[in-house]
């Protein structure tokens, strides 16, 4: 009877075991992302939020995530980032360069959470942060394409203007390197073709974006590229009142304003498409996977399908066909190593200045 009861135990606690193990496993990945922003700028943050969706609708109860917006008050980052640090989170997500320092201040102090950085890079010099993962994107590969179209459409004729404009929010790395895949870009079709630079010194002011943007189109400018968040807006409403194109970027900026503006629509012609919602589909598919490679950086392009352009209704109608073969041949090109796109990391300054100076209308 003894021997019975011993085994009634063993089978008891062996149920008990395997129904804990089940819970455990059956616990959901909790997952937060951080903007340093807010959500509508209609480009780079936008597109973060819906990696969040795009993660939860693949995942379901597997995952539970949560989107913070921290607004542009640089004051509240850190102490929002300290205090998600100190939560039952698994993996928490923060990007641009201006959160890198902020997180370097951070993940040490916290080694059981995973941390990613999009579209910046910690320093893992001599083995640090081994608990995030930096994710940084090939701009200019997807800027390369914008050129060869911009150049392309106005050696097609019928635009006004003969130049191309350039709008950056800041002048930092990041925002320079779409400038030089742009400035590539457009030299393969024309090694002469000019572009008006602009920085707005900000990634908030639509309306010191469109005045910046109204001159460039008053100075002879035909299409104008925005690379300002939600400052660049500000070019899209420029191109509607002037009549001139725009290329938009991180997300199909002419998708978002067709049901409330389609006169604005209208005017961008395409747009560089930086997929931070790929990305971190991606990066949530590794830590699902137990093989998110935290303590590294991986640089992601137009193969991974990172980077791109849109190919919409507006685009099909502007640009014509055999331009929009140049360009989807140009893509293959980059994505098989065929074409080396230059960029603004690495290079001098000294450099950077020469190229602005070399293409300035």
């Amino acid at each position: 009877m003894a021997g019975i009861c011993n085994f009634l135990r063993g089978l008891l606690g062996a149920a008990l075991l395997l129904a804990a193990v089940g819970a455990q496993a059956a616990a959901p990945k909790r997952i937060v992302l951080l903007i340093n922003g807010t959500v509508g700028d209609k480009s780079f943050f936008d597109s973060a939020a819906h990696g969040m969706q795009m993660i939860q609708q693949k995942y379901g109860d597997a995952v539970q995530t949560k989107i913070i917006e921290m607004s542009y008050d640089e004051s509240k980052w850190q102490p929002t980032l300290e205090d998600i640090s100190g939560q039952d989170w698994d993996l928490i997500i923060t990007g641009t360069y201006q959160m890198i320092d902020l997180v370097a201040q951070t993940a040490p102090d916290n080694p059981d959470k995973k941390y990613i950085v999009y579209d910046g890079a910690m320093d893992y010099k001599g083995g640090a942060f081994k608990n995030v993962y930096s994710i940084t994107y090939k701009q200019n590969e997807g800027s390369y394409l914008a050129g060869i179209i911009g150049e392309g459409l106005v050696h097609a004729g019928g635009q006004q203007g003969a130049a191309l404009g350039f709008l950056g929010g800041l002048d930092i790395p990041v925002i320079n390197d779409f400038l030089v895949g742009y400035v590539a870009g457009a030299r393969s079709v024309d090694p002469n073709g000019k572009i008006a630079v602009s920085y707005i010194g900000s990634f908030s002011d639509a309306a010191k974006g469109k005045e910046l943007a109204l001159e460039q189109y008053r100075t002879g400018v035909a299409i104008g590229f925005n690379v300002a968040g939600q400052a660049g807006l500000g070019q899209l409403a420029a191109a509607k009142e002037a009549g001139r194109y725009a290329i938009g970027v991180d997300s199909d900026q002419s998708a978002i304003f067709r049901a409330t503006d389609p006169a604005t629509a209208d005017r961008v012609v395409t747009s560089v498409l930086k997929r931070v919602d790929v990305s971190l589909a991606r990066a949530a598919d590794l830590l699902m996977q137990g093989k998110l490679p935290v303590g590294t950086q991986e640089s992601l392009g137009l193969k991974e399908g990172a980077v791109g352009i849109v190919d919409n209704d507006v685009y099909k109608k502007v640009v014509p066909e055999d331009l929009r073969a140049k360009v989807a041949a140009a893509s293959a090109d980059i994505a098989a190593g065929r074409i080396s796109v230059p960029s603004a990391f690495g290079m001098p300054t000294s450099a950077l200045v020469a190229l602005r100076e070399q293409v300035r209308p």
